[in-house]
């Protein structure tokens, strides 16, 4: 068996110093296996103050072989998925707040990437019949993935965090949400 990677176990430890805000739940989970030599995987979810849900997933690849195509040694990605309420479903620019989401958390946290790309999906749905739930239902998915500039993934991480937590609608940390009587 191949020893880990230094690159890999740095990249690694360094992404499970994140400490999440309290509102999020933060584990490691099995990451994919047929993606590179060596992954690692971290689920999030949190439930925002009118009871959005978003949840997240964070993955690390390293794969030697792939140096080049990835533009260095650390591949991320990012699966995000998000409820939304209707009126702000309803956004046709949507899309673009989604991604900049992405794009604030990792210059806001210190990260440091190349080669960003992803997507950013609306959809809504209605139930018919027997089907249990609210009659319409708005989600957004956000999915993309870069190459870490160096294995220090904590920033990577904790934009992870920030970007769930505006998902689901969460004020800054520091700020406190005025709510009516």
């Amino acid at each position: 068996m191949t020893p880990v990677p230094e690159v890999f176990r740095h990249a690694v430890s360094t992404l499970k110093s994140v400490r999440p805000r309290s509102e999020l739940t933060f584990e490691e989970v099995r990451p994919p296996q047929r993606l590179a030599p060596w992954a690692y995987a971290l689920s999030a979810e949190v439930t925002g103050p009118t009871n959005e849900f978003a949840s997240g997933r964070l993955v690390v690849l390293h794969d030697p072989d792939n140096i080049d195509i990835w533009n260095g040694e650390l591949r991320v990605v990012v699966y995000l998925q998000a409820e939304l309420d209707s009126e702000f479903a309803s956004d046709p620019l949507l899309p673009q707040v989604g991604w900049s989401w992405l794009t604030d958390a990792l210059e806001g946290c210190g990260a440091r990437w190349t080669t960003l790309g992803g997507t950013v999906t609306v959809t809504s749905s209605a139930r018919f019949g027997e089907i249990e739930g609210p009659a319409h239902t708005h989600d957004l998915e956000l999915r993309a993935s870069w190459t870490a500039s160096d294995s220090e993934l904590a920033p990577h991480g904790e934009a992870l965090c920030e970007v769930l937590a505006s998902a689901a609608g969460l004020p800054p940390i520091g700020v406190v949400e005025l709510r009516p009587r």
